[in-house]
């Protein structure tokens, strides 16, 4: 089966830039993690093995792909740090906007840059892009409500704390929320 060959154009942020994984891409990334073809006509390369473990969450999105190529534009993005091109972690929706124009983000930044702004960088970037798309009007974010930095960092962003759900694999994680009108309308830059 070939999927196609398609890429969102990059997102720049301060100081990353947010490459969109092409579906085919995506697929040897998930059947060979080794083969360096996905990084060749790119100067990022991916000395911290971001996505390349199968628990990641590449084995969520490629059935998704599989059974709707077009769904690929809402999916996995790495963070690239400019100043090096390396690869230092990856953001994703989950799906496309459900019926009621929520996206859901989730996103992971290699330990050795943690605590360094990233995260909040990178979920701006992708939000700010998603908020130009057509039927977009909820972002979500889930967390462990253990996880004190990345509950700091979705509250700091000003998101609402709507509920828990119950995750099959992460146990309890604190929903929040936000409009994208409200998003849109915070000076987060």
């Amino acid at each position: 089966m070939g999927l196609p060959h398609i890429t969102e154009p990059v997102i720049h942020c301060a100081r990353l830039d947010l490459h969109h994984l092409a579906a085919d891409d995506l697929i040897t990334l998930y059947e060979d993690p080794d083969d360096s073809t996905i990084y060749r006509a790119h100067e990022y390369h991916n000395p911290f093995r971001v996505l390349m473990e199968k628990d990641s969450p590449v084995r969520w999105r490629v059935p998704q792909v599989l059974a709707n190529p077009a769904s690929n534009k809402w999916f996995i993005r790495w963070i690239v740090l400019r100043e090096t091109n390396e690869i230092i972690g990856s953001l994703s929706f989950h799906a496309p906007p459900d019926e009621r124009g929520m996206l859901e983000i989730g996103l992971g930044v290699h330990p050795k840059f943690q605590r360094n702004g990233y995260a909040r960088e990178a979920l701006i970037g992708m939000w700010m892009w998603a908020s130009e798309q057509p039927g977009v009007k909820v972002f979500r974010y889930t967390v462990d409500p253990n996880n004190e930095p990345s509950v700091g960092l979705v509250r700091g962003l000003g998101f609402t704390h709507v509920g828990q759900q119950i995750d099959e694999e992460d146990g309890p994680e604190d929903i929040y929320e936000m409009t994208v009108n409200d998003f849109c309308n915070q000076n987060l830059l």
